[in-house]
Protein backbone atom coordinates (compact mmCIF):
# COMPACT_ATOMS: atom_id res chain seq x y z
CA UNK A 1 0.00 0.00 0.00
CA UNK A 2 1.42 3.36 -0.82
CA UNK A 3 2.10 5.98 1.73
CA UNK A 4 1.26 9.24 1.62
CA UNK A 5 3.65 12.17 1.79
CA UNK A 6 4.81 13.56 5.25
CA UNK A 7 3.36 16.93 5.42
CA UNK A 8 5.60 17.75 8.41
CA UNK A 9 8.33 17.62 6.94
CA UNK A 10 8.01 19.99 4.25
CA UNK A 11 5.58 22.51 3.19
CA UNK A 12 5.61 24.20 0.05
CA UNK A 13 4.35 28.05 0.81
CA UNK A 14 3.47 30.43 -2.08
CA UNK A 15 6.11 33.50 -2.08
CA UNK A 16 8.99 31.85 0.20
CA UNK A 17 9.92 29.22 2.23
CA UNK A 18 9.46 28.56 6.50
CA UNK A 19 11.74 26.47 7.88
CA UNK A 20 11.71 26.08 12.04
CA UNK A 21 9.24 28.80 12.23
CA UNK A 22 10.88 31.49 10.74
CA UNK A 23 8.79 33.38 8.18
CA UNK A 24 9.93 34.47 4.90
CA UNK A 25 9.85 38.00 2.85
CA UNK A 26 7.53 40.20 4.42
CA UNK A 27 6.10 37.51 6.99
CA UNK A 28 5.32 38.09 10.62
CA UNK A 29 7.16 35.96 13.00
CA UNK A 30 5.60 32.84 14.34
CA UNK A 31 6.68 30.72 17.34
CA UNK A 32 7.84 27.36 17.36
CA UNK A 33 3.79 25.79 17.12
CA UNK A 34 3.43 28.41 14.37
CA UNK A 35 1.20 30.92 16.12
CA UNK A 36 1.95 34.92 14.89
CA UNK A 37 4.34 36.30 17.31
CA UNK A 38 2.51 39.68 19.01
CA UNK A 39 6.38 41.46 19.78
CA UNK A 40 7.29 43.62 17.27
CA UNK A 41 10.61 45.51 16.60
CA UNK A 42 11.24 48.93 17.68
CA UNK A 43 13.99 51.10 16.78
CA UNK A 44 15.90 52.63 19.54
CA UNK A 45 17.13 56.20 19.39
CA UNK A 46 20.75 56.25 18.52
CA UNK A 47 22.96 57.28 21.90
CA UNK A 48 24.98 60.48 21.56
CA UNK A 49 28.76 59.47 19.94
CA UNK A 50 31.54 59.71 21.91
CA UNK A 51 32.94 61.89 18.99
CA UNK A 52 30.13 64.80 19.27
CA UNK A 53 31.46 64.73 23.28
CA UNK A 54 35.25 64.79 22.53
CA UNK A 55 34.16 67.91 20.26
CA UNK A 56 32.26 69.95 23.09
CA UNK A 57 34.97 69.14 25.83
CA UNK A 58 37.89 71.54 23.58
CA UNK A 59 35.59 73.96 22.66
CA UNK A 60 34.92 74.17 26.93
CA UNK A 61 38.54 74.31 27.34
CA UNK A 62 39.19 77.22 24.80
CA UNK A 63 36.49 79.59 26.00
CA UNK A 64 37.95 79.56 29.92
CA UNK A 65 41.32 80.03 28.37
CA UNK A 66 39.99 83.03 26.50
CA UNK A 67 38.60 84.18 29.69
CA UNK A 68 41.55 83.46 31.88
CA UNK A 69 43.95 85.21 28.87
CA UNK A 70 42.01 88.45 28.92
CA UNK A 71 41.49 88.64 32.50
CA UNK A 72 45.09 88.46 32.53
CA UNK A 73 45.77 91.12 29.75
CA UNK A 74 43.26 93.79 31.77
CA UNK A 75 45.89 92.93 35.16
CA UNK A 76 49.06 93.79 32.85
CA UNK A 77 47.42 96.88 31.42
CA UNK A 78 45.99 97.95 34.91
CA UNK A 79 49.77 97.17 36.42
CA UNK A 80 50.92 99.45 33.34
CA UNK A 81 48.46 102.23 34.17
CA UNK A 82 49.20 102.73 37.13
CA UNK A 83 53.22 102.60 36.90
CA UNK A 84 52.99 105.27 34.14
CA UNK A 85 50.13 107.17 35.25
CA UNK A 86 49.09 106.93 38.86
CA UNK A 87 52.20 106.24 40.65
CA UNK A 88 54.76 109.00 39.62
CA UNK A 89 52.32 111.81 40.34
CA UNK A 90 50.10 113.17 42.94
CA UNK A 91 46.91 114.38 41.35
CA UNK A 92 43.83 115.94 42.52
CA UNK A 93 41.07 117.95 40.60
CA UNK A 94 40.64 119.99 44.06
CA UNK A 95 42.05 122.96 41.74
CA UNK A 96 41.56 126.36 40.45
CA UNK A 97 43.33 129.11 38.87
CA UNK A 98 44.23 131.16 41.44
CA UNK A 99 45.75 135.26 42.26
CA UNK A 100 46.00 137.89 45.00
CA UNK A 101 42.92 139.55 45.36
CA UNK A 102 42.94 143.56 45.28
CA UNK A 103 40.23 144.49 47.40
CA UNK A 104 38.27 147.66 46.52
CA UNK A 105 36.62 148.72 50.08
CA UNK A 106 34.28 152.11 50.91
CA UNK A 107 36.12 154.59 52.93
CA UNK A 108 33.02 155.91 54.79
CA UNK A 109 29.58 155.40 55.08
CA UNK A 110 27.29 157.27 52.54
CA UNK A 111 25.85 157.44 48.77
CA UNK A 112 28.18 155.90 46.03
CA UNK A 113 28.92 158.29 42.96
CA UNK A 114 30.90 158.37 39.88
CA UNK A 115 31.73 154.43 40.18
CA UNK A 116 34.30 153.29 38.03
CA UNK A 117 35.42 149.91 38.53
CA UNK A 118 32.92 147.77 36.95
CA UNK A 119 33.78 144.59 35.95
CA UNK A 120 35.98 144.08 33.66
CA UNK A 121 37.71 147.36 34.21
CA UNK A 122 41.45 148.43 34.43
CA UNK A 123 42.18 150.07 37.26
CA UNK A 124 46.24 151.40 38.78
CA UNK A 125 47.37 151.62 41.85
CA UNK A 126 46.19 154.96 43.17
CA UNK A 127 43.89 155.66 41.01
CA UNK A 128 40.21 157.27 41.64
CA UNK A 129 37.31 154.74 41.08
CA UNK A 130 34.87 156.10 42.82
CA UNK A 131 33.25 158.56 45.46
CA UNK A 132 31.73 158.36 48.85
CA UNK A 133 29.08 160.99 49.61
CA UNK A 134 28.27 161.41 53.40
CA UNK A 135 25.16 162.59 55.11
CA UNK A 136 25.80 165.56 56.99
CA UNK A 137 24.37 169.08 57.62
CA UNK A 138 25.53 171.90 55.19
CA UNK A 139 27.80 171.22 52.31
CA UNK A 140 27.73 167.21 52.22
CA UNK A 141 31.42 166.15 52.36
CA UNK A 142 33.03 163.34 49.33
CA UNK A 143 35.48 160.50 50.42
CA UNK A 144 37.63 159.68 47.45
CA UNK A 145 37.56 156.10 46.87
CA UNK A 146 41.49 154.67 45.31
CA UNK A 147 42.45 151.56 43.75
CA UNK A 148 44.99 150.01 46.09
CA UNK A 149 47.01 148.04 43.44
CA UNK A 150 46.60 147.03 39.40
CA UNK A 151 45.00 145.06 37.97
CA UNK A 152 41.74 143.88 36.19
CA UNK A 153 37.98 144.07 38.17
CA UNK A 154 36.70 140.17 38.45
CA UNK A 155 33.75 141.37 40.40
CA UNK A 156 31.98 144.45 41.80
CA UNK A 157 29.56 143.87 43.72
CA UNK A 158 27.82 147.66 43.85
CA UNK A 159 26.27 150.62 41.23
CA UNK A 160 26.31 153.58 40.83
CA UNK A 161 23.62 155.25 43.68
CA UNK A 162 24.04 152.21 46.69
CA UNK A 163 24.21 152.70 50.01
CA UNK A 164 27.34 151.52 51.15
CA UNK A 165 28.95 151.09 54.79
CA UNK A 166 32.39 152.07 55.82
CA UNK A 167 34.39 149.07 54.84
CA UNK A 168 32.66 147.20 52.85
CA UNK A 169 33.97 145.69 49.90
CA UNK A 170 32.74 147.34 46.58
CA UNK A 171 35.06 145.22 43.93
CA UNK A 172 37.93 142.64 43.75
CA UNK A 173 40.46 142.75 41.56
CA UNK A 174 43.34 140.65 40.31
CA UNK A 175 46.41 141.29 38.19
CA UNK A 176 46.38 138.58 35.72
CA UNK A 177 50.25 138.95 34.86
CA UNK A 178 50.47 137.00 38.81
CA UNK A 179 48.23 134.15 38.32
CA UNK A 180 48.63 131.14 39.88
CA UNK A 181 47.24 127.76 40.83
CA UNK A 182 46.26 126.50 43.52
CA UNK A 183 45.98 122.99 44.68
CA UNK A 184 44.24 121.17 47.60
CA UNK A 185 46.21 117.88 48.26
CA UNK A 186 45.11 115.12 50.89
CA UNK A 187 47.25 115.27 54.41
CA UNK A 188 47.89 111.19 53.20
CA UNK A 189 49.56 112.55 49.88
CA UNK A 190 51.22 116.01 50.88
CA UNK A 191 55.04 113.96 52.02
CA UNK A 192 55.22 113.66 48.36
CA UNK A 193 54.80 117.15 47.66
CA UNK A 194 58.04 119.14 47.05
CA UNK A 195 58.41 123.04 46.26
CA UNK A 196 60.72 122.55 42.96
CA UNK A 197 58.37 119.95 41.32
CA UNK A 198 57.05 119.54 38.11
CA UNK A 199 53.28 119.96 37.45
CA UNK A 200 51.44 119.19 34.36
CA UNK A 201 48.42 120.77 34.50
CA UNK A 202 44.98 120.28 32.77
CA UNK A 203 42.04 123.08 32.00
CA UNK A 204 38.57 122.01 32.30
CA UNK A 205 38.23 124.88 29.74
CA UNK A 206 40.66 123.99 26.95
CA UNK A 207 40.41 120.12 27.22
CA UNK A 208 43.82 118.88 26.16
CA UNK A 209 46.15 122.44 26.28
CA UNK A 210 49.00 121.81 27.48
CA UNK A 211 49.86 123.93 30.78
CA UNK A 212 52.84 123.39 33.01
CA UNK A 213 53.78 124.92 36.21
CA UNK A 214 56.01 124.27 39.38
CA UNK A 215 55.24 124.01 43.56
CA UNK A 216 56.19 127.29 44.58
CA UNK A 217 54.49 127.03 48.37
CA UNK A 218 53.14 124.58 50.31
CA UNK A 219 51.16 125.68 52.90
CA UNK A 220 52.17 124.67 56.59
CA UNK A 221 47.93 124.39 57.42
CA UNK A 222 45.30 122.73 56.55
CA UNK A 223 42.74 124.65 54.34
CA UNK A 224 40.47 123.87 57.32
CA UNK A 225 42.09 125.77 59.79
CA UNK A 226 41.45 129.03 57.50
CA UNK A 227 38.00 128.82 56.70
CA UNK A 228 35.25 130.91 58.74
CA UNK A 229 33.86 127.75 60.87
CA UNK A 230 36.83 125.55 61.51
CA UNK A 231 36.18 122.24 62.69
CA UNK A 232 36.21 122.32 66.52
CA UNK A 233 36.08 118.61 68.61
CA UNK A 234 34.97 120.15 71.70
CA UNK A 235 31.97 118.48 71.63
CA UNK A 236 33.12 114.80 71.86
CA UNK A 237 31.45 113.76 69.06
CA UNK A 238 34.33 113.93 66.49
CA UNK A 239 34.47 112.08 63.25
CA UNK A 240 37.65 111.78 61.52
CA UNK A 241 37.62 113.48 58.15
CA UNK A 242 41.23 113.90 55.75
CA UNK A 243 42.24 117.38 55.61
CA UNK A 244 43.53 119.20 52.65
CA UNK A 245 46.74 120.94 52.32
CA UNK A 246 46.72 124.09 50.07
CA UNK A 247 49.90 124.11 47.76
CA UNK A 248 50.51 127.08 45.47
CA UNK A 249 51.73 126.34 41.81
CA UNK A 250 53.19 128.88 39.72
CA UNK A 251 52.64 128.54 35.71
CA UNK A 252 55.36 128.04 33.69
CA UNK A 253 53.60 127.60 30.25
CA UNK A 254 50.24 128.39 29.73
CA UNK A 255 50.58 128.17 25.85
CA UNK A 256 48.52 132.06 25.47
CA UNK A 257 45.59 130.73 26.99
CA UNK A 258 43.09 133.12 28.54
CA UNK A 259 43.10 132.10 32.48
CA UNK A 260 41.13 133.52 35.20
CA UNK A 261 40.84 133.10 38.69
CA UNK A 262 37.91 130.67 39.35
CA UNK A 263 38.66 128.50 36.45
CA UNK A 264 38.33 124.44 37.39
CA UNK A 265 41.65 122.37 36.43
CA UNK A 266 43.62 118.99 37.29
CA UNK A 267 46.96 119.34 38.41
CA UNK A 268 49.48 115.84 38.37
CA UNK A 269 52.90 116.67 40.58
CA UNK A 270 55.12 114.80 39.83
CA UNK A 271 56.72 113.26 42.98
CA UNK A 272 60.61 113.17 41.66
Amino acid sequence: MEQAPNRASSTSVEGGAETNGVAGDGAAPRSSDGAISLATSVEAEPAPSAAKKRRKRPFRAGVIAAIVALIALLAIVGSVYYYLWVAPYVTTDNAQVDGDQIQINAPATGTLIDWRATQGAQVRAGEVVGRVQMQGSGAQPQQIIHSPSTGTVAVSSVVQGDWVTAGSNLATAYDFNKIYATARVDETDIADVHPGALVDISVDAYPGAPVTGIVQDVQGSSAGEFSLFPQSNSSGNFQKVTQVIPVKIAFTYTGGLYLVPGMNITVHIHKH
